[in-house]
């Protein structure tokens, strides 16, 4: 017996039971960004692999243990799906030259992939939309994100259960002064570290503060913060932030643990938590990222972005009870008769040409199974045509829903007799 073929674990279909909060959701936000001045980028789901390497960092565990690689029989070559967008982008501004002319707002959207346990709102192919900042210096990017953010969740509702979180990386100097006093303190504490804090003792420490495991908690918050490592240039940046946020009444608590799990970062960071989705807590996160554009091989850039989980926001969307846009044709068109079956597709094409959503029957069957099909459907309307009308080039319109009276009507003359309102 041939089992049945399922999709891979962790990747999963978007049923059309569903796609119509998928369709809200990017509309809202497509609004919004064009708002804000953003243009839309679309990068290729695979790249070479060391994109992510030299832009994630390799001693993360994105890299280590997360990312689909495979290498290419053909030439021999690594290749990754992407497991974020940033990375991408920043080398498709770089290798198209995006920035000879100044600074540019950019946002993406697509599937990424990382080979996780799959759970509620963390998958192996999963949905993000990304915004990036590029050629920008100074917080005023960092602020227009923030409150971008902020206007966005009360587009999608979900502004009462969402929380900021924000921190500052600082320069690199800092980065090093911290560092160092982070080996020394978790040298100092080796016995409580566990197998992956061991592992990244030298070669990427700040990474164990972003530790999971919460027997490491207290240790964790007992270590060094860089917060206090800061110079007089990174204080006035993340000091202006706070005031931007500040004077845009928007509340946010400093989490002086707060680094990322990107090694491109530097300055502000910042996280938009939720309670309401269980382990998957975090449903936008972002932040600076000065060096990665020279990094990746293009002239020095400062850059700032973030990125935020569609599947989570959904989910968090219908946790605040906002409701999807109903989907229902404006007309069903119910034919029986052979003559009736010809003439159905010049109506339906017609009452498609007046504007209107029109599904026409198909498979045959009484007109009694026709019509529950036409109520099932939800449409408006009912357009019943029958031999007789098809003689007379002309529909009988019956209203489904709300008042109205049946009519009969010529096809030659819908657009004044039949209501195209989608009110």
């Amino acid at each position: 017996m041939t089992n049945t073929l399922r999709a891979v674990r962790g990747m999963n279909d978007i049923l059309p039971t569903e796609t119509p909060r998928w369709r809200q959701f990017e509309d809202i936000l497509r609004a919004l960004l064009a708002s804000y001045g953003y243009r839309e980028l679309r990068t290729p789901i695979l790249e070479q692999t060391g994109l992510f390497k030299r832009a994630i960092g390799e001693v993360t565990d994105i890299v280590e243990k997360e990312m689909y690689t495979f290498v290419d029989e053909l030439n021999g070559e690594s290749l990754t799906l992407r497991p974020e967008g940033t990375a991408s982008a920043a080398r498709a501004a770089i290798e198209h030259n995006l920035l000879f002319d100044g600074g540019k707002r950019l946002w993406y959207a697509g599937a990424m992939f990382r080979h996780e346990r799959p759970q509620k709102g963390r998958y192996r192919q999963f949905h993000q939309i990304g915004v990036e900042a590029l050629g920008f210096t100074g917080p005023d990017l960092d602020i227009e994100h923030l409150l971008m953010t902020a206007r966005l969740w009360k587009r999608l509702g979900v502004d009462a259960l969402v929380r900021l979180e924000i921190n500052s990386l600082g320069g690199a100097d800092a980065r090093a002064r911290h560092r160092q006093k982070l080996i020394a303190y978790f040298e100092a504490n080796q016995a409580l570290l566990d197998d992956d804090a061991r592992r990244r003792l030298h070669s990427n420490p700040l990474r164990i503060l972003d530790t999971k495991n919460p027997a490491m908690r207290e240790l964790v918050d007992a270590a060094p913060r860089l917060l206090d490592e800061l110079d007089e240039t990174a204080l006035a940046h993340f000091g202006a932030v706070r005031q931007g946020l500040e004077d845009a009444g928007i509340a946010y608590t400093v989490n002086p643990r707060l680094v990322r799990g990107l090694d491109y970062y530097n300055h502000t960071v910042f996280e938009w938590i939720t309670d309401r989705l269980g382990a998957q807590g975090t449903v936008c996160a972002g932040g600076r990222y000065d060096g990665l554009v020279e990094q990746l091989g293009g002239k020095p850039a400062p850059a700032c972005g973030y990125a935020m989980g569609v599947e989570r926001l959904l989910a968090l969307m219908e946790e605040a009870g906002v409701a999807p846009p109903a989907e229902a044709p404006d007309v069903y068109v119910v034919n029986v008769g052979e003559a009736a079956g010809r003439f159905a597709w010049r109506a339906a094409e017609a009452l498609r040409d007046a504007g209107l959503d029109v599904v026409l029957h198909g498979g045959g069957g009484s007109f009694k199974s026709q019509m529950k099909k036409a109520d099932a459907s939800q449409a408006r309307y009912a357009a019943i045509i029958g031999d007789d009308e098809a003689a007379a080039a002309e529909i009988t319109v019956k209203p489904l829903r709300g008042d109205g009276e049946q009519r009969r009507l010529p096809l030659s003359n819908l657009h004044s007799l039949l209501p195209t309102s989608k009110d």
